[in-house]
């Protein structure tokens, strides 16, 4: 009686994995591709330290000879 019990909850599992997976809430192990997405105030601390690495990086090469906006 219990192999008989085991088997159907096996069973029953299997379907209940199956209905997750055609519902989108399953693991298909799959990876979530993309970005994820960055709060404001984050985004306005990278923008300011890339502003500040950017100017530096300008100064450090000095003036453009050619004059071209490259």
């Amino acid at each position: 009686m219990i192999a008989a019990l085991m088997e159907d909850r096996k069973r029953i599992d299997r379907a209940i994995a199956c209905l997750e997976t055609l519902a989108g809430e399953g693991d298909t192990g799959r990876s979530r591709r993309g970005r994820t997405s960055m709060p404001e105030a984050e985004r306005q601390k990278v923008s300011l330290r890339m502003k500040r690495y950017w100017d530096r990086r300008r100064k450090a090469r000095g003036p453009r000879v050619d004059g071209g906006s490259r």
